[in-house]
């Protein structure tokens, strides 16, 4: 089985297993349009290879691992897609879920994910429950304060923040997680490999902003532009485009740098190549100023297009 249907295959079971008999029907749809179709799910690939690379010995805590950290990504899209932070109406090339279900489903959805995501770890820890603590702990501060995705995401209600700690929170702090639990499932050190999440959030988080400012919002399938509608912390602000390409790269180059030796490392370092790819291709990079002005002239017409129609 490879990866990926290895990680849909553990998604899908971890909702049938919360749709039982009395789950409200709209809150259940609600919850698999977050989930379904997924994204590039590198968070929870990133999971499964680690564990791979550790021996694999408790596949079933792996999957929960990977699934869980999915699950509670998706329950950060739904909530930084409401009104209250980018009220966005798009996610994934799909309406977002407040847009398909009402703000209140959506809220209610998302708390629910994270629920169902500690529910997947606490079910399959019957094999090693001395792992599945260490994963419990290291999912949950991925989450909570004071540095997971929730302070990441409070952090754009302070009047003053640093980049790098926006991005550690906001990103980095569930890209460790998935790194560092995928390691702890299979028996192995997870600080160890704490490391390659924290390089490779980061990298992620310095892609977006750069996506942010360049893309297509049909290629993307959400809004662009949205840092700086929004005021919200940019390397691509802060640094300029090219800037932050560089030091996208840097980024990507210290994640590769830091996977210990092991029998997956080609593959590791194989999923981060790729993925760099796929976020900030080559021919950006080669074309970046013109891109830029396209990009500038995309976003004039979209702020003039109510203007037009009025």
């Amino acid at each position: 089985m490879n990866t990926m249907t290895r990680i849909e295959q553990a998604l899908e079971a971890a909702l049938v297993a919360n749709e039982g008999a009395g789950c409200p029907p709209k809150l259940a749809a609600a919850i698999r349009h977050a989930v379904f179709p997924g994204g590039a799910r590198i968070r929870p690939q990133l999971c499964i290879a680690v564990a791979m690379a550790n021996g694999d010995t408790d596949p079933a805590l792996a999957d929960a691992a990977a699934s869980a950290i999915e699950l509670i990504h998706c329950a950060s899209l739904v909530h930084d897609d409401l009104p209250c932070f980018d009220d966005a109406p798009t996610r994934r090339g799909q309406p977002s879920v407040h847009k398909a279900y009402g703000e209140r489903l959506a809220v209610l959805a998302g708390d629910a994910l994270i629920v169902t995501a500690f529910q997947t770890l606490g079910a399959a820890g019957g094999r090693h429950p001395e792992r599945m603590a260490h994963v419990l702990q290291t999912v949950a501060r991925g989450v909570g304060t004071p540095l997971g995705i929730i302070a990441g995401q409070a952090w754009e209600c302070e009047p003053r923040v640093a980049l790098s700690d926006y991005q550690r929170a906001k990103t980095g702090a569930l890209f460790a997680a998935a790194t560092a639990a995928g390691a702890q499932a299979s028996g192995g050190d997870g600080e160890t490999w704490r490391a390659l999440g924290d390089w490779l959030g980061e990298a992620y988080q310095v892609a977006d902003d750069v996506r942010d400012a360049l893309a297509d919002p049909e290629q993307l399938g959400k809004p662009v532009g949205r840092d700086v509608a929004l005021g919200r912390p940019s390397a691509a602000i802060q640094h300029g485009l090219v800037g932050a390409v560089e030091h996208f790269e840097r980024l990507v180059q210290g994640a590769i740098d830091v996977i210990p030796d092991c029998k997956g490392a080609g593959m590791l370092r194989q999923i981060v190549r790729m993925e760099a790819e796929r976020l900030v291709p080559k021919a950006w990079c080669a074309n970046i100023e013109a891109l830029a002005e396209r990009a500038a002239v995309r976003a004039a017409e979209r702020s003039a297009a109510p203007t037009q129609t009025a």
